[in-house]
């Protein structure tokens, strides 16, 4: 049940009516929760035991945890991180860690046969074991206190707005909205469904319309591909999936604010970000501040000096990238993000103090400049659909004056207008709230921009996609 479909536009409207009842903040919680559970099993009805295993298991491992000491509360965090990854493990990885045994066990003339196991990759299974297992690590750190009601719980792991593909909520942001009484709970659907139909937009027009096709061209023929087309393809990809994820968090966020939830932003102008530590603070918010917080600072972050901060980072993002799916692709491309990440703080050191010259206007430009040239270069990793199609395009790069042979000039034109428009937007939001900008414009301006979006929506000719990172 897709964001960008009619069958879920029937079935919020149906879940807004009946949380807009004046019922008992239970029932409507209630209620949600049956809600998210519909929506979950849509999909695929069996899977739902998933979700109802890791919910479960947290609710009692953080219970125990915090009862417990020493090695018992040890031992019961082990117990949500070992079902939690287990089950990530197995649905996500077994495959391929079983492909990868077969080859290496080839080297040895040792033949075995990898078997049809026909795993189905489970909906939103990377976000909610990760969003579960954060509640049972916080709980044991001491940051929060178990949740008093298993109702809460289970929505919070749950919630169908941000179910599927985040962002990946805190316990101690959520689940207290939860605990507030009924009449604190304001439901804000106008702004909701400003949120909504921007989110749509970016989705529907931006990133299906106008960029897919382009992108889905260059990369179905990367051996094709001249400099111009592949260039201009992996802009298009930079565009695309920026659209569709953010258009996917932008309804998230719309959506809980009309039932009457914040929920936080995943994307802060990312493609302005002068450093690749400063884009990881600006794209997919909420998992980069996961691997930090349960990852890379409890391999002991930049404490310990230069070679571990450098092992940290590298282990990390190698982590973050394998996380994205199980290829070798992803896990080069999280490689490179953390070969980027350890030249950025090398040379942070070397120019340690030369900070006047840093902050230069111009020096800052061209800074930002190489930053997303180099973040459009690992794009190439995390959209090609193998080592070879992504070594045909990067060799394709080299020579960027070859003629167009797969893009036509309409392409290019409404490529670099997209993306040029998209630059502008960052570089002007950088330093700025989104939500507080967009609340300052005039309302017959805004109300004409909604009403063209939702004309857009309605003309788009585009082929219906599903959302990029429903496959992670």
């Amino acid at each position: 049940m897709a964001f960008n479909s009619l069958t879920f536009l029937i079935f919020f409207a149906v879940v807004l009516a009946a949380h807009s009842l004046p019922l008992e903040w239970r029932l409507k919680k209630t209620n949600l929760l049956v809600a998210s559970y519909v929506f979950y099993a849509a999909w695929n009805p069996p899977f739902i035991v998933l979700l109802w295993i890791s919910t479960l298991t947290d609710w009692f491992a953080a219970q125990r945890v915090a009862a417990s000491t020493g090695h018992r509360k040890k031992m019961f965090l082990a117990l949500s991180i070992v079902v939690n990854l287990g089950l990530l493990g197995y649905f996500k990885y077994g495959h391929f860690l079983e492909e990868n045994l077969s080859a290496l066990l080839a080297l040895f003339d040792i033949a075995y046969a990898v078997p049809d196991t026909n795993i189905i990759l489970p909906l939103g299974i990377s976000f909610y074991t990760f969003q579960s297992m954060s509640y049972s690590i916080d709980v044991y750190r001491g940051k929060i206190k178990p949740a008093e009601s298993l109702l809460d719980f289970a929505l919070y792991v749950s919630f169908f707005p941000q179910l599927v593909a985040g962002p990946i909520i805190r316990a101690r942001f959520f689940i207290k909205q939860l605990g507030e009484n009924d009449w604190r709970r304001v439901q804000d659907i106008g702004w909701g469904a400003t949120l909504i139909t921007l989110g749509m937009f970016q989705k529907v027009v931006l990133a299906d319309g106008l960029l897919a096709p382009v992108v889905e061209t260059v990369y179905g023929a990367a051996s094709d591909a001249s400099g111009v087309d592949a260039w201009i393809g992996t802009l298009a990809f930079a565009g695309q999936i920026f659209f569709d994820f953010n258009g996917y968090s932008v309804i998230a966020v719309g959506l809980a604010r009309c039932l009457g939830f914040k929920l936080p932003w995943n994307f802060l102008s990312p493609y302005a970000a002068i450093g690749f530590s400063e884009f990881w603070r600006r794209w997919h918010v909420t998992l980069s501040a996961w691997l930090r917080d349960y990852l890379y600072i409890s391999l002991s972050g930049s404490r310990r000096g230069p070679l571990r901060t450098f092992f940290n980072l590298s282990v990390t993002m190698l982590l973050g990238g394998l996380w994205h799916g199980a290829s070798w692709l992803f896990v080069l491309w999280g490689a490179a993000h953390g070969a980027l990440l350890i030249i950025e703080h090398a040379g942070k050191q070397l120019f340690a103090g030369q900070r006047q010259f840093l902050d230069h206007k111009a020096v800052q430009g061209f800074l930002g400049m190489v930053t997303f040239i180099a973040i459009c270069l690992t794009w190439v990793l995390f959209r090609a659909d193998n080592l070879d199609s992504a070594g045909a395009l990067f060799a394709a790069m080299l020579f960027p004056l070859q003629a167009a042979t797969l893009v036509t000039s309409s392409d290019i034109t409404a490529v670099v207008f997209v993306m040029a428009g998209l630059l502008a937007a960052h570089i002007f939001m950088r330093h700025r709230s989104f939500d507080r900008t967009l609340k300052s414009l005039p309302w017959p301006f805004l109300a004409t921009l909604i009403a063209a979006m939702l004309l857009a929506i309605l003309l788009s000719p585009g082929e219906e996609r599903d959302f990029i990172y429903f496959e992670f």
